[in-house]
């Protein structure tokens, strides 16, 4: 089944704390007809995510917890995000976004200012699909449209499943209304069938009462004693 052409956008979450940062990645990614839309930090992510955010509230352990029901209703494809912010870094944002059984499947990409082997590592051991060093170019951002590709035939696949799922509920829905008629006919065919066999059972002895009390029957015995006078 083909994907319309307005299907096709992908949007785009941009987490980074620096204003200049936030407005370059929206440009670029705009070029690349994406819907974009910017937080300014890990906790308002997982908060435009749906997720309850619990680096900063630790303290506070009695603090509800958001229940899958509301959760994001706008669909992800990608989130961007800085590897050096106060609070929750990108990394501690890539974890949870990880952990999360709804959200894992969204591809993460981290970016930065420093070029750190063993910050890179580290995040790409975590499941972030690329790390960029800063400034992020268009050339870099092209080199994501695979990855935003992956999700939306993953959401288009299980909108298909979802809807063979429903039409084969409905059509046990409707078997099991058909089904039970079915023992009723059964039932009144064997009904019919023993109601035969009675009505015959009761000619055949009616049948014979009439033949022992016939007049050829009882004939012999007269002429008997006919004789024997």
């Amino acid at each position: 089944m083909g994907m319309a052409a307005a299907d096709l956008q992908f949007h785009v979450l941009a987490v980074d704390d620096s204003l200049i940062d936030r407005k370059l990645i929206e440009r670029l990614f705009k070029i690349s007809s994406c819907q974009v839309t910017t937080v300014d930090s890990g906790s308002k992510a997982l908060e435009f995510l749906g997720l309850q955010q619990e680096h900063d509230d630790q303290n506070n352990p009695n603090q509800p917890c958001v229940s899958p029901s509301n959760q994001r209703e706008v669909e992800v494809n990608l989130i961007i995000t800085d590897y050096c912010m106060p609070g929750m870094t990108g990394y501690d944002l890539l974890k949870k976004i990880k952990e999360s059984s709804s959200l894992r499947n969204i591809p993460v990409v981290i970016m930065s200012s420093e070029n750190v082997p063993s910050r890179i590592s580290r995040c790409l051991e975590e499941g972030a699909e690329e790390f960029f060093l800063k400034p992020v170019r268009l050339s870099d951002v092209n080199k994501l449209r695979p990855h935003m590709m992956k999700t939306k035939c993953k959401s288009h696949k299980q909108e298909e499943l979802e809807i063979i799922v429903t039409e084969e509920k409905q059509e046990s829905i409707e078997i099991a209304h058909v089904v039970p008629s079915q023992p009723q006919k059964e039932t009144d065919t064997v009904q019919q069938q023993q109601q035969q066999s009675q009505a015959n059972s009761n000619n055949n002895k009616r049948k014979a009462m009439e033949e022992n009390l016939s007049p050829d029957r009882t004939r012999p015995r007269f002429s008997s004693l006919t004789t024997a006078v």
